[in-house]
């Protein structure tokens, strides 16, 4: 009987992922800037984060540029809500989990 051994995924992973899909760099990713090409993206990020590591709040907020945990939870909270309006987000962030979890 072979067993499976369930996949680690890491912030980085996701990070990296996550900026070359959105074609934004790390450091921007990790950056203050607040650009809709870049904001999203780092939302996004966050959000993955929380539901694919056992990282806390602050841990997620100190990988993004030393975020405050309520930006992750601001982050996850808008990212669920949008979810259930925009499909085609629905679909990214899909791809992305198929993506993280090969």
């Amino acid at each position: 009987m072979i067993k499976e051994t369930a996949k680690i995924i890491s912030i980085e992973m996701v990070q990296k992922m996550v900026a070359e899909r959105f074609n934004v760099t790390l450091n921007e990713l990790k950056s203050n800037k607040r650009n809709k090409n870049i904001v999203m993206p780092r939302q996004i990020a966050m959000y993955l984060a929380r539901q694919l590591t056992q990282l806390s709040l602050p841990e997620i907020g100190g990988a993004f540029g030393g975020k405050d945990h309520t930006t992750v939870l601001h982050s996850c909270k808008k990212i669920v809500k949008d979810l259930e309006l925009n499909a085609e987000l629905k679909n990214s962030i899909n791809g992305l989990l198929f993506d993280l979890k090969q």
